[in-house]
C-alpha cells in the first residue's frame, strides 16, 4: 500500500511539534487529517483553522472532556488525597491520546494516529515493534509513553523520532507555519491554569485535606503541616519549620496524616515496589536487569527488576536512589529501549 492510500490522523495541538509532524506526513504523501483534542475548558484555538488551511488538511475537533475528567482529572485529585504525587501526563497518554483518541480515529478509517512526541518506534531485536528514546535526548518523551498498551504500537506514527527540537523549529520557520501556544512546551498542566494546584484541588468535588503532624525519621514531633497535598517527597522549601541544616520531605504517611522530614541521606532508598506494570516487551518470567527511571529527567539507576504476582514488580538498585515518590511512574530501559513501566507504591529502605 502506497502512502497516498493511507489515512493518518495527527493530534494537532497548534504548537510547533504537532504542526511539523503533520507537515512531514503530508510531504510523504499520506492522507493527513488534523484532529484537535478538546480535553478541558479550553475551546479550540483560532489559529488551528489557519494552520490546517496552510497545511492543506481537514481539521476536526474530538471532544473527550468527559473521559479526560474521569480518567485523568479524577485520578489526579484522588492521588493527591491519598498523599501521593500523581503524574497526569503519563495517565493521559495511555488512557486518552493512545486510548480513546486512537480508538476514535481508527473507527473513522485512519490506519494510524500520529503525534509530535519525541520518541521512536522501530523494529526490535525480538521481532516486535519497540518504543525507544527519541534522537534528541534532551527532549525525549518516551518516559511519558511507557504505559501505552503494547498492542497499539503498530498503529502509531512518531514523525519527529529522529529530529532534534532545533531541527523541528527550523523546519517550522522554513514552512512559514502559524504558531500558537502549546501545552506540552510548558511545565504546567493543561488543566491547572497558572500552575495553581492548591486552588484547583480545593475547587474539586470530593477533595479533602486537613492539617497533621510534621515528624522526624524517629517519629519525633516537629510541628504541624497545613495539608498533605502541599508536600511531595524530596521537597526542601515551604516545610513550615526551620533547621540548622537542610531538611527534606522523605515520606508522606496518609493514614496518619503525617509528613516525615529528614536529612538528604534519609531520601535515599535501595529499592521500590510498584504496581500495575505495563510491559512493552514479552512479560519476563523472572528477574531482569535494566535502568530504572523514577521520574522525568531522572538519569536512572541500574537495578534488578523482579516480577511480583500478576502486575507488580520489585526494583532493587545497584546504588541507592534519592526521592522515590509513591504515585510517580518508574520506567525500565535497556539501552534506549523502553521495556515497560509501573506506578510506584512504596520505597524500600
Amino acid at each position: 500500500m502506497t502512502p497516498e492510500n493511507i489515512r493518518v490522523a495527527v493530534a494537532l495541538s497548534g504548537g510547533v511539534d504537532s504542526a511539523v509532524a503533520a507537515a512531514l506526513l503530508k510531504a510523504r504523501g499520506f492522507q493527513v487529517e488534523g484532529v484537535h483534542l478538546r480535553l478541558w475548558a479550553c475551546p479550540p484555538r483560532d489559529h488551528l483553522a489557519a494552520l490546517a488551511r496552510q497545511l492543506g488538511i481537514p481539521l476536526r475537533e474530538v471532544d473527550l472532556r468527559q473521559d479526560f475528567a474521569r480518567l485523568v482529572v479524577d485520578y489526579f485529585v484522588t492521588e493527591y488525597c491519598r498523599g501521593r504525587t500523581p503524574n497526569p501526563c503519563v495517565a493521559c497518554n495511555a488512557a486518552i491520546k493512545f486510548g480513546r483518541l486512537l480508538e476514535e480515529v481508527r473507527e473513522r478509517g485512519s490506519a494510524y494516529l500520529a503525534t509530535g512526541h519525541y520518541a521512536r518506534l522501530v523494529p526490535a531485536p525480538d521481532g516486535g515493534l519497540g518504543l525507544y528514546r527519541g534522537a534528541d535526548r534532551g527532549k525525549d518523551q518516551s518516559y511519558f509513553l511507557s504505559r501505552m498498551p503494547r498492542e497499539v504500537l503498530p498503529h502509531i506514527l512518531l514523525p519527529l523520532a529522529e529530529m532534534t527540537k532545533a531541527q523541528v523549529k527550523a523546519r517550522h520557520r522554513e514552512l512559514g507555519l502559524p504558531a500558537g501556544p502549546d501545552c506540552r512546551e510548558s511545565m504546567e498542566l493543561c488543566f491547572v491554569p497558572g500552575d495553581r494546584y492548591q486552588e484547583f484541588l480545593r475547587a474539586q468535588e470530593g477533595f479533602h485535606d486537613s492539617p497533621g503532624d510534621l515528624v522526624d525519621t524517629d517519629g519525633k514531633y516537629l510541628g504541624r503541616h497545613r495539608g498533605l497535598t502541599r508536600y511531595t517527597v524530596g521537597q526542601r522549601r515551604g516545610l513550615g519549620v526551620t533547621f540548622r541544616e537542610p531538611h527534606y520531605v522523605v515520606e508522606i504517611q496518609p493514614e496518619a496524616s503525617r509528613v516525615v522530614l529528614g536529612r538528604k541521606a534519609d531520601l535515599l532508598s535501595r529499592g521500590l515496589r510498584a504496581s500495575r506494570v505495563n510491559w512493552l516487551i514479552t512479560p519476563p518470567r523472572g528477574e531482569l536487569e535494566a535502568l530504572a527511571v523514577i521520574r522525568y529527567r531522572h538519569p536512572g539507576g541500574l537495578a534488578k527488576i523482579t516480577p511480583l504476582g500478576p502486575d507488580g514488580v520489585e526494583v532493587i538498585f545497584q546504588e541507592p536512589q534519592a526521592a522515590v515518590t509513591p504515585g510517580q511512574a518508574v520506567v525500565f530501559y535497556q539501552e534506549d529501549r523502553v521495556l515497560g513501566g509501573a506506578w510506584i507504591e512504596e520505597r524500600i529502605r
